[in-house]
C-alpha cells in the first residue's frame, strides 16, 4: 500500500497530446469549483461597492449613476458638520472595543484554562442573545433604564430613592455596543488565549518570573493574534453601529451611519449617502490597515 501511495505521489503531468489536455483539465478543477465562490463575492461585495463608489461621484439628488460626475458631494462632506458624526462614531467605537477587551480578556482566560466542564455553559449563555433580534435586546434594556423601569423603579420602591434615568445619553450608547458586540470580541479572543502552550508558563515559572511577567513576555503576545482580530471585528462593526444611537441614545448622538441613513432615506440625496459611505470606508480601512501593518501576525504566529 506504500509503495503504491508512494509511485502515485511521482505521478508526471503528460507532456503532450490529450494526456497533457486531460490533465490541465483537472488541474483547473479547483478554479472552476471556485467560481460560486467567486460569483457570491462578485455580487454581494464588489457590484455593490462599486455601485456605492460610481454614485458618490454623481450630481445631489440624483438616482443615475450615467451622468456627468462630479465631486460636489465631497465638497459638501468637508465643508458641512459631518466630521462631528466621523468622531463620535469613531470615539465611541475606540471606547467600546477598549472596555471590550477589559472585560473579555479575564473571561477568555477562564473559557480556555480555568472554568473546566463550566465553560459550555459560561459559552452557551453568551451565544444566546444572538439568537434575539439587536432591536429587542436594545428595547428590553429601555424598559430597565427608562424612569419608573426596572431598576429605577425597584430603586424608588425599595428605598424611596428617586433617581434620574440614564437612558439617552452617550454612556448608555457605549453599554449598549459593549453588550451588543462582546461575543465578537470575546470568541477570538478565547481562541488566542487558548494559543499559548501550558508548558511554556510552566517553564517561565519554573526559572523564576513573576505572574505578571508571565503576564506580559508570554502570555499576552502569544494571545495576540486573537486580541487583535477581536478588536477589529468589534471595531468594524461598532463604527457602523447605528440601532444603539437611536434606541438607547435618543438622538442625543447622531452617528455617522445616522447621516447616511437619512442621506438614503428622507434627503433622498443618494449620491451625498455615498459619499459619506466611502469615506467611512476609506477612514475604517485605513485604520485597519495600520493597525495589520503594526501588529504582522504573521510574524507573531510564527509564520515568518
Amino acid at each position: 500500500m506504500a509503495q503504491l501511495v508512494d509511485s502515485a505521489s511521482r505521478i508526471e503531468p503528460p507532456q503532450g497530446g490529450t494526456g497533457a489536455s486531460l490533465w490541465r483539465w483537472v488541474a483547473a478543477a479547483g478554479r472552476r469549483h471556485s467560481l460560486p465562490v467567486l460569483l457570491l463575492l462578485l455580487l454581494g461585495f464588489v457590484a455593490p461597492l462599486l455601485t456605492i463608489i460610481a454614485f458618490s461621484f454623481m450630481p445631489p439628488r440624483s438616482f443615475s449613476v450615467w451622468q456627468w460626475p462630479t465631486l460636489e458631494n465631497y465638497r459638501v462632506i468637508f465643508e458641512e458638520t459631518y466630521y462631528t458624526s466621523f468622531l463620535w462614531s469613531l470615539g465611541m467605537a475606540v471606547v467600546t472595543v477598549t472596555i471590550l477587551i477589559a472585560i473579555c480578556y479575564p473571561v477568555a482566560y477562564g473559557l480556555a484554562k480555568t472554568f473546566g466542564r463550566w465553560a459550555n455553559l459560561v459559552t452557551l449563555v453568551m451565544v444566546l442573545p444572538l439568537f434575539v433580534s439587536e432591536n429587542v435586546r436594545l428595547y428590553g434594556w429601555v424598559l430597565f433604564f427608562i424612569k419608573g423601569g426596572v431598576l429605577l423603579g425597584s430603586i424608588k420602591s425599595l428605598f424611596g430613592i428617586e433617581l434620574e434615568s440614564i437612558l439617552f445619553q452617550p454612556v448608555t450608547i457605549i453599554f449598549g455596543m459593549v453588550y451588543v458586540y462582546l461575543p465578537f470580541m470575546l470568541f477570538p479572543m478565547t481562541l488566542g488565549v487558548s494559543m499559548v502552550p501550558r508548558d511554556l508558563v510552566d517553564a517561565a515559572n519554573d526559572l523564576g518570573a513573576s505572574r505578571l511577567q508571565i503576564f506580559r513576555e508570554v502570555e499576552l503576545p502569544l494571545a495576540m493574534p486573537g486580541i487583535i482580530i477581536g478588536s477589529l471585528l468589534s471595531f468594524v462593526l461598532a463604527v457602523g453601529a447605528i440601532a444603539e444611537a437611536k434606541v438607547l441614545g435618543g438622538q442625543s448622538v447622531i452617528p455617522v451611519t445616522h447621516d447616511i441613513e437619512i442621506a438614503f432615506t428622507y434627503a433622498q440625496n443618494w449620491p451625498l449617502g455615498a459619499g459619506i459611505s466611502v469615506m467611512l470606508i476609506l477612514i475604517v480601512g485605513a485604520l485597519v490597515l495600520a493597525v495589520l501593518r503594526r501588529f504582522d501576525l504573521d510574524r507573531i504566529l510564527g509564520r515568518r
